[in-house]
């Protein structure tokens, strides 16, 4: 098998209105399609950013929520390149969106910062000048 690329990444939210807002006003993602599936009383919005596909976001009736920050099993975090950390700060502050204190990776010497989604997904922006 030879992988080709990550194709993307699925994201199941609590409120489907707030974090689509959240993904398309904050973020910025554009909206690919918006499907509701009525069997399942569920909506499908397939995003992307620039012209790639990167995120399925889903809801459900009651999902159960993450079992913990981050170091859950599983899927740790959503990582995002930006080319200005600070100004990627300032503006999701601006945005009223919190974020942790930016660190230096030890290994790559980039920067970085951690922020959450509108139901605690631990995402991540990591810059690359």
């Amino acid at each position: 098998m030879l992988l080709q690329a990550v194709h993307h990444i699925a994201i199941i939210c609590a409120d489907y209105h707030r974090s689509k807002a959240f993904y398309t006003d904050v973020l910025g993602l554009q909206v690919i399609r918006e499907v509701y599936r009525e069997e399942r009383d569920s909506w499908k919005l397939d995003l992307a950013l620039g012209d790639q596909y990167v995120i399925e976001l889903f809801s459900f009736p009651d999902p159960p929520p993450r079992a913990s920050r981050p170091e859950a099993c599983g899927l740790r975090h959503l990582a995002f390149a930006v080319k200005d950390i600070a100004a990627a700060v300032q503006e999701l502050h601006q945005k009223g969106v919190p974020t942790e204190t930016i660190r230096i990776d030890p290994y790559t010497g980039k920067r970085f910062t951690f922020f959450t989604d509108p139901d605690g997904l631990p995402l991540e922006l990591y810059e690359q000048p």
